[in-house]
């Protein structure tokens, strides 16, 4: 199990390119990536995405695109629903 985290890239708030380069060094060495997002993360998950496969690998495949809902409890007790993605991408055949 510790394999599939390994090729994952998690979406946060550095620039877009930073995780345009950490999926484009994972899908060179032949294996899937996941790049996982959640909340307003999702469109930035997209974005970096559609770069990889329009300008830097192209031939690069969308295998599955995973949608859910995490329940997050807050600092004051609260639990809020957070949306969540998950879009595997298959490196380009040779």
């Amino acid at each position: 199990m510790a394999k599939k985290d390994e090729n994952a890239v998690y979406i946060g708030r550095r620039p877009t390119m930073n995780y345009v380069m950490a999926t484009m060094m994972i899908l060179n060495k032949g294996e899937k990536c996941t790049v996982k997002a959640r909340g307003r993360a999702i469109s930035h998950a997209v974005d970096v995405c559609e770069i990889l496969r329009n300008r830097f690998l192209k031939g690069t495949e969308y295998e599955d695109i995973r949608l859910s809902t995490e329940e997050l409890t807050g600092d004051d007790g609260k639990t809020n629903n957070v949306s969540s993605m998950e879009i595997v991408l298959a490196p380009p055949e040779d």
